[in-house]
């Protein structure tokens, strides 16, 4: 079987050059299909909605100021969501 071409599959995420790498290893930790041509983009290969927002909330992490995730995580604890078991 042959490998694809990085430079011509996936989705291309348009990120700063110097945060692609640190990017990159994440979503390799997530078993997340990506690779970083020399073109210099980052091209992830996404196949069902988890991974898609794996990748969402990986590239936050690196790209959104840091009072912007304090605000997201903030308004996560003030969340309540009543969970019911049903057996």
């Amino acid at each position: 079987m042959n490998k694809p071409n990085p430079a011509n599959w996936g989705q291309v995420i348009t990120v700063h050059r110097w945060d692609r790498w640190s990017i990159h290893h994440r979503l390799q930790e997530l078993n997340i299909p990506c690779a970083c041509p020399a073109d210099g983009t980052l091209r992830v290969d996404v196949n069902h909605a988890i991974a898609l927002l794996l990748v969402q909330s990986t590239v936050r992490q690196f790209t959104a100021p840091r009072q912007a995730s304090v605000d997201w995580l903030e308004r996560c604890w003030q969340t309540h969501v009543a969970c019911t078991a049903e057996h």
